[in-house]
């Protein structure tokens, strides 16, 4: 299906048809050689990393390897907390600004270019609040990267850059109830308060859901998280 296909809504990823009609069609984009990525775009609490991690088991059962697709989340190019300190921006962690968005792009272009040898990239522990340097491999055999994260369609530099680079993007959108739901438990269950959590969740999280909820226009087709 062509990039430019209008956005279309594919309701309730957590099915089993819906998630096989969605690894199908990633495996459809394959070429005869070669890599691609496919980008998972929407807000926090969407359900972005649990439609990437279904849909990258269902094509590595489609393709018959374990290590055929592999899971990239962009939250292990958070800027380190100590940055944020220095840079006085850690009381809005998650914001566009926080994130090394120059070496996600770099990475990006990597794996299209570099198939030939293992890359390695970030992870982000939600336990210590950090990213984890060279946690994932993308082995040579890996065909499929799915790209998950808030910014991937957003419209300034270097974020813009990353549309070229994708076989296709989707957006995962989920109703801004269930997702302030999701958010407050996430909160709780890594230490904050029940009050901090909320707070969190409508401040922080809400000011980034306007701008990352703007760019789903962008998008190739759009999802439900739900």
């Amino acid at each position: 299906m062509s990039k430019t296909e209008t956005a279309a809504a594919i309701a309730g990823p957590s099915a089993c048809s819906q998630l096989t009609d969605l690894a199908e069609r990633v495996v459809a984009l394959l070429p005869a050689r070669g890599r691609i990525l496919v980008g998972i775009a929407g807000s926090p609490g969407a359900g972005k990393t649990t439609l990437a991690m279904q849909v990258v088991a269902k094509v590595n059962g489609l393709l018959g390897s374990d290590d055929s697709a592999v899971h990239l989340p962009m939250d292990g190019f958070h800027l380190a907390n100590a940055t944020l300190d220095r840079l006085g921006r850690h009381d809005r962690k998650g914001a566009i600004d926080t994130f090394d968005g120059w070496g996600f792009v770099a990475l990006l272009r990597r794996l299209l270019t570099e198939d030939d040898h293992t890359v390695y990239a970030p992870s982000f522990d939600r336990t210590v609040d950090e990213g984890i340097a060279a946690e994932i491999a993308v082995l040579p055999s890996a065909r499929v990267v799915m790209v998950e994260g808030n910014y991937l369609l957003a419209d300034s530099e270097p974020w813009t850059q990353i549309d070229a680079l994708l076989a296709e993007s989707w957006f995962c959108e989920t109703s801004a109830a269930e997702r302030l739901r999701r958010l407050v438990d996430r909160h709780e269950r890594h230490g904050r308060s029940p009050e901090a959590a909320l707070a969190w969740a409508e401040s922080v999280d809400g000011q980034n859901a306007l701008l990352i909820d703007a760019t789903r226009r962008r998008a190739t087709i759009t999802i439900s998280g739900q």
